[in-house]
C-alpha cells in the first residue's frame, strides 16, 4: 500500500507540473467560422500573412505597402484614419521619419481614452514581421472588427494607434506622445508585443506609480488565461528593455499593459519571423487578452488608475490571478519565521525531529544545491566550446534551447535522487528542515531587495503546513502531502524554463539552482520514496536522451538556419576596400570572401546593434566604384563664443542608413529638425547619431561647439543591397543560413571623413 501510494504520488507530481505549463495559455484557435462579434485567430492569421510577405522596415520599399493594406482594412471595418508624418530622434540617437497610422472609436462618455497600440514596422533589414509585431497589428484589426460587429457604443473613446520605426528607437510612439493633441486624454494603453515567435504572452505593467489598481482592474477584465507574476514586473523595471509603452509613462504619465511572448527567442529579428513560424496558439492567447480587457476598459473609468499602493501578484492553474498588498510581505515573512521555530521546538520535545538527521539534510541539500549551480553556472560557456556556431547565435538562445533546459533540468533532479539515495534511514521530517531554512533565507532577502518575488513565501508556508504534519502524524497520508507540494510546482516550475527563454541559455543557472530549490520543498512527499536510486537512474537516462537530441540539432538546416553576415566596406579616404564579418565560426558562403588571409578586425566603430557586435574578421577586397556622398557646409559662423556650422550630406546611391561618429563635445546638436537632448550629448560615447533613411533623403546637421574649435566627423553610409548590387557578384545563401540579426548586414558601406578645421 505504502509502494502504491508513492506511486500515484509520484504520478501525481508528475501530472501537476505537466499542468502547470499546460494551462497557461489555449491550445486550440478559433475558427473562422465563429461568430462575428468574436475573436477570431484564423481571420487574424490572414493579416499576419498579408503583413509578412516582405521585410517592411523604414525606408524599405514594402513599408508603404503595408501602411496601405492597414489603411485599408481600417476603413472597411468603418474608420477614419489619420496619417501622422514627422522626424524623430528617439531616445538612443536613432532618427527616422516615422509615419503612425491612427484611428478612433468615438466613445459616448467625456472620460479618457482606451489606447490599443502596436507597431507596424519591421526590423532592418531581413526580418519579415510577422510575430514582431505583425501578429499584434493582427490581433488589434481582428478584436476591433469582432467588438464593433456587437453594434456596442464604448463609453471611452477608442484610439487605435500603429507607431512606425519603433524597431529604430521607439520613434513613433515619441512622435505621438510629443506631438498629437490626443495624448492629453489617454488614460490607458494595451500594447502588443512580440520577442520571439511563440509560447504564453505575458502581461507586464508600465506605471510611474504604484500597481495595485491596475491589478484590480486587469483581474476584473477576467481574461481566461492570465500570465503574470510581481517578479517579472519588478525584473522588468530594472531592465533597460523598452517597449512604445515606456515612451508613454516617461513623456506622459500615461499607464498601461504590455503584452508579450518571448519564447522560440531564435526567429527574433530574423528572416524566420515569418506566417509559417507564428505559433497559433500563441496569437489566440493575444487575442484572449484582447477582447475580455477592451469590453471592460472601454466603460471603465480611465481616470481612476492611480495608487500608492503595490500588490503582490501571480498566475496559478484554476485561480487564474492571485493578488495581495506589498504590507503583507513581512508580516507573512515573519509569521512564517516564527511558525518554522515553533514547529521545530514541539518536534524536539515530542522526539520527531533528530538533530543528527537534521544536519545530514543540511549536508545532502547544500552540496546538491552546489553541484547542480556549477553545472548551471558552467553550461553556456561549455555549450559554447563543444558547439562554437552557438557563438553566432548573439541572442544566446540556440534552436535546441528547451532541449538543453530540459537536459540540464532533468539532471539536477537525476543528481538530487542520487544523493537523497544515501540517506535511506533519514526522515523526511528532518530532511525538510534544510530546504525550508534555505527558502526563508531566500525569501527574507526579496522581501527587502526584489519585493515584487514575495510570492516565494507561498510554497513554503505549504512546506511548513507539511512539516507540521510530519511532526504530528505517526503515519501521513503522501497523497496529502502531495497535494501540498502543489503550491511549489504551480508556482515555481513555470519559472525553470522561463528565466534562460527570458534571458538567455547564459542563465541556466537559474533553471538548475531552482529545480533543485523546488525538489527540496517537496522532499516532504519524495523523501518517502524507497525507490530513490531508480528514479536518479531515469532521470539521468531521460536527461541524456534530451542532451543527445539537443546534439543531433546543434547543426543548421533549412529550419534551423545559420545566422551568417558580410559586409563590403569602402574606406573612401584612403582608397580601400575590404570584406567583413561578424561571424566567428565562418560557413561555406562566408568563406569565399573572408579566406584563410583573413585578419582579425580592428575596426574601433561598432554600428548600432542590439549587443554592440563588431566585425571579428577582415579581408582586402577589389575596390568598386561606389558613388560616395556629397557633404557640404551650408554655413559656419561664430555667435557669442559658439561656433555654429550646417551642413548637408547628400546620398548619390540607394541607401538605408547614415552612422556618424566623432569625438567632438558638441553643445548643441540637431538633425533634420530633430533636437538632440543635453544629456544624451554628454554621456553618448562616439557615435553621434544614426540617420534610417527613407526615400534617399538629405541629413542636414546643425551643430554647435565652442569658437576655436574644430570638426572632425567620421560617416559611414550604407545600403543593405550587397546580394543585388549590380557591381557585385555575391550568391544567394544556401537554404540553411539566413543574414545574422542585430547587426548592419548585408551592406555596402562607405566610410569617409569630414573635417572642419
Amino acid at each position: 500500500m505504502k509502494n502504491f501510494s508513492a506511486f500515484l504520488s509520484f504520478f501525481f507530481i508528475l501530472t501537476a507540473v505537466y499542468w502547470s505549463f499546460y494551462s497557461l495559455m489555449p491550445q486550440h484557435i478559433s475558427k473562422s467560422t465563429i461568430s462575428e462579434n468574436r475573436f477570431s485567430t484564423e481571420r487574424a492569421l490572414s493579416h499576419v500573412l498579408q503583413i509578412s510577405k516582405e521585410p517592411h522596415f523604414v525606408g524599405a520599399k514594402d513599408h508603404s505597402v503595408v501602411r496601405d493594406y492597414l489603411v485599408s482594412e481600417l476603413k472597411k471595418i468603418g474608420l477614419q484614419v489619420e496619417l501622422q508624418e514627422g522626424y524623430t530622434g528617439g531616445d538612443w540617437g536613432n532618427l527616422s521619419k516615422a509615419v503612425n497610422i491612427v484611428s478612433k472609436i468615438e466613445g459616448t462618455g467625456n472620460g479618457k481614452s482606451l489606447v490599443l497600440m502596436t507597431h507596424y514596422d519591421s526590423n532592418p533589414h531581413s526580418s519579415l514581421g510577422a510575430s514582431d509585431a505583425g501578429s499584434g497589428v493582427a490581433t488589434i484589426l481582428e478584436g476591433i472588427r469582432a467588438f464593433l460587429s456587437t453594434g456596442k457604443k464604448p463609453v471611452n473613446d477608442i484610439i487605435i494607434l500603429f507607431t512606425d520605426a519603433e524597431e529604430l528607437g521607439l520613434n513613433g510612439a515619441q512622435l505621438f506622445v510629443n506631438e498629437h493633441p490626443w495624448t492629453q486624454h489617454i488614460g490607458l494603453i494595451l500594447n502588443f508585443e512580440a520577442r520571439g515567435s511563440g509560447g504564453p504572452s505575458y502581461m507586464l505593467m508600465e506605471t510611474n506609480g504604484s500597481n495595485s489598481t491596475l491589478v484590480e482592474q486587469f483581474i476584473a477584465a477576467n481574461p481566461e488565461y492570465p500570465v503574470a507574476n510581481s517578479l517579472a514586473y519588478s525584473i522588468y523595471k530594472k531592465l533597460p528593455n523598452d517597449t512604445d509603452l515606456t515612451v508613454f509613462r516617461e513623456d506622459a504619465d500615461i499607464d498601461g499593459f504590455n503584452f508579450a511572448f518571448i519564447d522560440d527567442h531564435f526567429d527574433y529579428h530574423t528572416a524566420m519571423d515569418n506566417y509559417e513560424r507564428l505559433n497559433r496558439n500563441t496569437l489566440e492567447h493575444q487575442g484572449s487578452y484582447l477582447m475580455p480587457l477592451l469590453h471592460y476598459f472601454s466603460e471603465y473609468n480611465l481616470s481612476n488608475l492611480k495608487s500608492d499602493t503595490d500588490y503582490i501578484f501571480f498566475n496559478v492553474p484554476f485561480f487564474k490571478m492571485v493578488s495581495y498588498p506589498f504590507g503583507w510581505i513581512l508580516p507573512m515573512l515573519v509569521l512564517s519565521v516564527i511558525a518554522f521555530l515553533i514547529i521545530i521546538i514541539s518536534g524536539v520535545r515530542n522526539k520527531k525531529l533528530d538533530f543528527k538527521e537534521i544536519g545530514l539534510g543540511f549536508l545532502a541539500f547544500i552540496p546538491a544545491m552546489i553541484i547542480s549551480g556549477a553545472i548551471g553556472f558552467y553550461s553556456w560557456p561549455a555549450l559554447k566550446a563543444l558547439y562554437p556556431q552557438y557563438n553566432d547565435i548573439l541572442h544566446g538562445f540556440t534552436y535546441n534551447g528547451h532541449l538543453y533546459i530540459a537536459f540540464f533540468s532533468f539532471l539536477s533532479v537525476s543528481i538530487c535522487f542520487c544523493i537523497y539515495s544515501r540517506l535511506k534511514k533519514a526522515k523526511p521530517v528532518n530532511l525538510l528542515i534544510a530546504p525550508i531554512t534555505i527558502w526563508l533565507v531566500i525569501c527574507t532577502y526579496v522581501a527587502f531587495n526584489l519585493e515584487g518575488a514575495s510570492f516565494f513565501i507561498i510554497p513554503v508556508i505549504a512546506a511548513l503546513v507539511s512539516l507540521l504534519l510530519l511532526t504530528r502524524q505517526e503515519t501521513p497520508n503522501i497523497i496529502l502531502l502531495t497535494f501540498l507540494g502543489l503550491p511549489a510546482i504551480f508556482i515555481l516550475i513555470p519559472f525553470i524554463q522561463m528565466f534562460p527563454v527570458a534571458l538567455g541559455l547564459k542563465i541556466m543557472v537559474a533553471t538548475t539552482l531552482l529545480t533543485t530549490l523546488v525538489f527540496g520543498l517537496l522532499l516532504s512527499t519524495i523523501g518517502f520514496y524507497s525507490q530513490k536510486k531508480t528514479l536518479a537512474v531515469l532521470f539521468f537516462i531521460t536527461a541524456v536522451f534530451c542532451f543527445g537530441k539537443a546534439h543531433f540539432r546543434s547543426g543548421f538546416t533549412e529550419s534551423r538556419p545559420n545566422p551568417t553576415s558580410l559586409v563590403y566596406l569602402l574606406d573612401a579616404d584612403n582608397n580601400k576596400a575590404s570584406w567583413n564579418t561578424y561571424n566567428k565560426v565562418l560557413d561555406e558562403w562566408t568563406s569565399k570572401y573572408i579566406s584563410q588571409e583573413k585578419t582579425e578586425s580592428h575596426e574601433k566603430n561598432h554600428f548600432s546593434s542590439k549587443y554592440k557586435t563588431g566585425f571579428t574578421y577582415t579581408q582586402d577586397a577589389p575596390l568598386k566604384n561606389i558613388q560616395t556622398p556629397d557633404i557640404s557646409i551650408k554655413s559656419d559662423t561664430i555667435i557669442n563664443s559658439e561656433r555654429h556650422i550646417k551642413l548637408c550630406i547628400t546620398p548619390h546611391r540607394n541607401v538605408n542608413r547614415l552612422e556618424l561618429f566623432s569625438a567632438n563635445k558638441f553643445l548643441k546638436c540637431s538633425a533634420n529638425g530633430v533636437i538632440f537632448n543635453k544629456s544624451y550629448l554628454e554621456n553618448r560615447d562616439e557615435r553621434l547619431l544614426t540617420h534610417y533613411v527613407s526615400n534617399n533623403e538629405d541629413t542636414e546637421l546643425d551643430l554647435v561647439v565652442k569658437a576655436n574649435e574644430s570638426i572632425e566627423i567620421l560617416i559611414y553610409e550604407s545600403s543593405n543591397d550587397l546580394l543585388d548590387n549590380p557591381a557585385f557578384d555575391v550568391p544567394q545563401r544556401a537554404s540553411n543560413a539566413i543574414p545574422m540579426p542585430f547587426v548592419l548586414n548585408d551592406a555596402v558601406i562607405v566610410k569617409k571623413t569630414i573635417k572642419i578645421e
